[in-house]
């Protein structure tokens, strides 16, 4: 084909956008020229009864709060004239110049009320620019006044902010009255921030202080320490420190908030058993399992001086220790371990008179302090009368006076009460002897047997995990376990004993972590003192040896566990005056 025949090239034409910012400019003028002027106006606002004619599409093209209402079926989208609720006149009308020419006058005396219009009419861009000028004058006099601004509507920009701010400063605010107005959820945003700038902790106690006794009532302060507390930062304390704390009016005289600080303060201590050193003013703080030991000496006014019978821990973590008269042995005062200035007091309980109101004059007993429902009892065993008795007080705290409860009596003149044990599982008080299982029912002060264990000869020490009772004989041959729901016993594995050592000290069970253990003391091949631990591993139904080194000061050191079973309290640390 000829060239002249050819059609000629066509090329491909792409589409184009094209973007007339003059038409943008000037569309926004000349709108703002018919809001001058008034022309084409179809609704009036009205605010504080001031009136402002408007235009409905602008409206709703600017702002989500009016397209609602004008689109809708609300009677507003077919009134002349809207009254608004909730705005300030003024503030509308720097809001409709910003709609209408597009710029935004913003000073320090109005930015929170244009940012509280701006939130009502959904405009984002009023309000991010609010919350970064508030940001940026942000000082000393205005930080309290802007945190609460900020808290109330949410403006996390500026509530970090001001944070930082109230942190610096913090020493200052919890003095003022802005403080004692905050939230439970301020106060423990402030007192855990990072930046919290306090020479002593016990500044950040103080200022919680304050806060509880403000309007305590109205605060329900019981139902949110639980809450607060965890963010004092205890660690950081002294021991004096602590010690003040807990000796606190708010803390001493208000049984539950001083339970509430005590698990706090718990949250931070280590299980330990303790063992008595019996020729001297000497406990001995020891887990094995982590293998910490302390030995504490106490001065003779930081410890009793009567006899020390036995120790008990209650569930809340209070220590008691029976002691006898040195004077008077018939009369057993009780001391409590004072454990922020590792020492011990006396208790404030009447003392106990052992032989009171007795129709038996027995002077051969054994004896035992348990806690039931945070209420001690004190038993007392007759082991060499033909006629077995366990005579019961009940301390009530209200009269200050032991109450005596029903006494346990068992004609079987065969049966010796000499190895025996006392202790509480769950509600209840249970009596254990080689043949018997008793509890006592403390709601009708009465004594009940339970169905006969396998013989167990010669008792030696019992303790209660969960619902069942562990006991063991004196050799640690036998060790039984009773299940008190379902009234039954099962045999379990005694100690090995694979040189064939013999025990110089009882074995006494104890329950650590939750793990079952035994400590006892044996006599090596030279006649010295060893101490063992060994702890139960229920499911291969074996004891395992801890092989713990205790570190004392002569290998000949006899320690004794006092009660049933060694005494496990939870210890904080630092107060342990140890070497």
């Amino acid at each position: 084909m000829a060239a002249a025949d050819q059609e000629p090239h066509v090329s491909a034409v792409r589409p184009r956008s094209y973007q007339d910012e003059s038409y943008l400019q000037g569309f926004l003028g000349t709108v703002g020229d018919l809001q001058k002027t008034g022309v084409l106006q179809d609704v009036v606002l009205e605010v504080e009864g001031r009136r402002f004619s408007c235009h409905r599409l602008v409206l709703s093209a600017a702002s989500p709060y009016f397209r609602a209402m004008f689109t809708s079926d609300m009677a507003e989208s077919r009134q002349k004239t809207v009254v608004l609720q909730g705005l300030d006149a003024g503030m509308l009308e720097e809001i409709l110049s910003y709609i209408y020419s597009g710029t935004l006058h913003v000073s320090v005396d109005k930015v929170q009320p244009l940012y509280q219009a701006a939130d009502l009419l959904q405009l984002d861009y009023v309000r991010d620019t609010c919350s970064s000028y508030i940001t940026m004058n942000v000082e000393r006099s205005n930080y309290l006044d802007l945190y609460k601004f900020a808290d109330v509507f949410s403006i996390d920009i500026v509530l970090k902010h001001c944070l930082l701010w109230i942190a610096r400063f913090f020493t200052e605010f919890f003095c003022s009255e802005e403080f004692c107005s905050l939230s439970v959820n301020n106060l423990i945003e402030i007192i855990s921030h990072d930046e919290l700038d306090v020479k002593e902790e016990t500044t950040v106690w103080e200022a919680v202080v304050r806060w509880v006794q403000h309007s305590r009532q109205d605060r329900g302060v019981l139902h949110h320490l639980p809450s607060i507390l965890p963010h004092i930062r205890f660690k950081l304390l002294t021991s004096d420190d602590m010690a003040a704390i807990l000796g606190h009016p708010l803390v001493r005289d208000d049984h539950e908030i001083s339970e509430v600080i005590r698990n706090v303060v718990l949250g931070m201590t280590t299980e330990m058993v303790l063992l008595d050193n019996d020729s001297s003013k000497e406990l001995f703080f020891m887990n094995p399992r982590k293998g910490q030991y302390i030995r504490c000496s106490y001065k003779p006014e930081d410890f009793p001086s009567a006899t020390r019978v036995l120790v008990t821990v209650t569930s809340d973590n209070n220590i008691y220790m029976l002691t006898h008269d040195r004077e008077s042995i018939e009369q057993l005062p009780i001391y409590k371990y004072n454990h922020a200035g590792n020492v011990w007091e006396h208790a404030g309980m009447s003392s106990l008179c052992r032989w009171q109101r007795l129709k038996y004059d027995f002077r051969c007993c054994n004896e035992y302090l348990v806690e039931v429902d945070h209420i001690l009892y004190y038993l007392g065993v007759d082991v060499i009368k033909e006629i077995g008795l366990v005579w019961m007080w009940q301390y009530n705290r209200q009269t200050n006076q032991w109450k005596e409860c029903s006494q346990l009596q068992h004609e079987n003149t065969t049966m010796s009460y000499e190895n025996c044990a006392a202790l509480s599982c769950g509600s209840r008080l249970y009596f254990l002897t080689s043949a018997e299982v008793h509890f006592y029912d403390t709601s009708q002060d009465r004594w009940c047997m339970r169905t006969p264990p396998m013989t167990v000869e010669d008792v030696s020490t019992a303790v209660a995990m969960g619902t069942e009772i562990f006991c063991t004989d004196r050799y640690f041959t036998q060790t039984m376990v009773y299940d008190t729901e379902s009234d039954c016993w099962q045999k379990l594995q005694g100690w090995p004993n694979p040189e064939n050592r013999e025990i110089y000290v009882n074995p006494r069970l104890f329950v650590m972590e939750n793990q079952l253990h035994v400590w006892f003391t044996c006599c090596d091949k030279d006649g010295e003192n060893e101490h063992l631990v060994y702890v139960y591993d229920r499911s291969a139904d074996t004891w395992t040896d801890l092989k713990v080194t205790l570190p004392l000061t002569y290998l000949s050191e006899t320690y004794i566990a006092r009660g049933s079973h060694c005494p496990v309290a939870r210890m904080y640390l630092p107060y342990l005056k140890g070497v």
